[in-house]
């Protein structure tokens, strides 16, 4: 590490953390307030019983994948826009949205079908429970409109996020909650002479929501946004002289991802064949965990979008700087995060209303996740913000493939279903991944090597 001035120009000054601050808190919140959402949804089914809290759990495993694989898209697609945004050339931005946007479509499609045509044999990749199978489906066919909504709703976001515009998100989010919670109470218990439909009321708040959130974000982003200026006509703009380097970069990102919802889903299989109660004891920490991560979320975005705009403007070496400074903040959010996992560990596993079994498996996995954390706090910050705004999306998209697949999954199986090890060691298996990347990511960061150059491409 080159220390040029010392250590305050690691630091950063006021300018830094002002624009970090702007663009970090309302995303952190938005975030929070989607983790609020999980939270009022499991606990409202917790007390249907640990089969239909299991089901909602996996099936929602299955549309993680398709959230994901749009935040691959949308965060892809990010690398580029906050470049182009820092370059000033609006044209190329619009043309990258557009790309974006029939990437979505695709994948919108694909899932859609899928949910419709084999929900039995979706579920049965998770569990061989006919009951939590039977309950799962009915899940999924109620969300099965939620893809194109979710996918466009998600990706727009992003693109808005890229360019500063954070506030709107937030907004949406904020509005969708009060909406979720309202219909999940409505249809789940059959209040104010609804139908008392339990696990497919959830699912229809959640529906209600999403369909909410794409008429707010995608209305604006069309038809309001002076910003990108992006409108409907755009969606027909020839492309072909930008879609090369959108694969180079977008393509990686989306592998990526993919497989990390592929591999968040080889996780729960895994637990699926543990039985209902680790399912149930996952559902109520994954929670506690998402809480505890919202604000490293909200940095890892405002660092890929701050090192974008760095790096358009042609600066790498500020740009270079700036990363160290993101992962020193991601050592101390993580330490943050662990500490409040404890603090909340029993006054939340005690609000659920589970069987005892769940609660001790609850207990261990917290402890497990608090240790995680503060590893996947720096990954995150480094893999989902400065190495992947810095273009470096192809060494990420190795990373993932070698420490997911070769270590984590045949680790966490191993420990689960062969050894049957504790609880916490099974997890801690299925998450080793993160701390073999937090070191593998430094060692980038301190190359170099991570910092890609992005040409504008000539007028279509």
């Amino acid at each position: 590490m080159q220390t040029g001035n010392g250590w305050k120009e690691y630091l950063g000054d006021r300018a830094f953390y002002r624009k970090m601050i702007q663009i970090a808190v309302p995303i952190s919140l938005q975030q929070l307030i989607t983790v609020g959402i999980n939270l009022m949804d499991t606990i409202m089914l917790s007390s249907m019983g640990d089969a239909q809290l299991s089901a909602s759990s996996l099936a929602g495993q299955f549309i993680n994948i398709f959230q994901i694989c749009c935040m691959g898209i949308g965060m892809g697609a990010s690398v580029l826009t906050a470049r182009f945004w820092g370059m000033e050339d609006r044209d190329s931005l619009r043309r990258t949205v557009t790309i974006m946007l029939r990437f979505c479509a695709v994948f919108a499609t694909v899932f859609t079908l899928a949910t419709l045509l084999a929900p039995v044999w979706i579920m049965k990749i998770y569990t061989s429970d006919t009951t939590i199978i039977d309950y799962g489906c009915l899940y999924l066919k109620w969300l099965i409109p939620t893809y194109y909504c979710m996918g466009f709703s998600l990706t727009c976001t992003i693109i808005l996020r890229s360019v500063g515009q954070v506030r709107l998100p937030l907004l949406s989010s904020i509005a969708a909650f009060f909406i979720n919670v309202f219909f999940n109470w409505v249809f789940i218990f059959g209040k104010l002479g609804a139908p008392r439909m339990e696990i497919a009321g959830a699912a229809l708040g959640t529906l209600i929501a999403r369909i909410f959130e794409f008429c707010f974000i995608c209305g604006y982003f069309f038809f309001r946004d002076s910003r990108i200026s992006y409108r409907l006509r755009h969606l027909l703009l020839p492309c072909r002289s930008l879609v090369g380097e959108y694969m180079r970069i977008s393509i990686p990102v989306l592998i990526s991802d993919s497989l990390l919802a592929l591999g968040n889903n080889a996780v729960a299989m895994v637990m699926g064949r543990i039985g209902s109660t680790f399912v149930a004891a996952n559902a109520v920490t994954t929670v506690v965990q998402q809480l505890s991560s919202v604000l490293t979320q909200g940095i890892a975005n405002a660092s890929g979008i701050i090192t974008g705009h760095t790096m358009g403007m042609g600066d790498y070496e500020k740009a270079q700087r700036q990363g160290y400074t993101f992962l020193g903040l991601g050592f101390v959010i993580g330490c943050v995060a662990a500490a409040l996992i404890m603090l909340l560990r029993q006054p939340v596993i005690q609000y659920y209303q589970v069987s005892e079994e769940t609660r001790l498996i609850a207990e261990e996995l917290m402890d497990a996740i608090s240790f995680i954390v503060i590893f996947q706090a720096m990954n995150s910050i480094l893999t989902k913000g400065v190495l992947r705004a810095g273009g470096d999306t192809r060494f990420l998209m190795a990373g993932d493939i070698l420490f997911l697949w070769v270590a984590s999954v045949p680790l966490g199986a191993l420990a689960g279903l062969v050894l049957h090890w504790p609880p916490f060691w099974i997890y801690t298996m299925l998450k080793i991944d993160q701390i073999i990347k937090c070191v593998w990511c430094f060692f980038r960061l301190r190359s170099r090597k991570w910092m890609k150059k992005i040409s504008a491409p000539a007028k279509a």
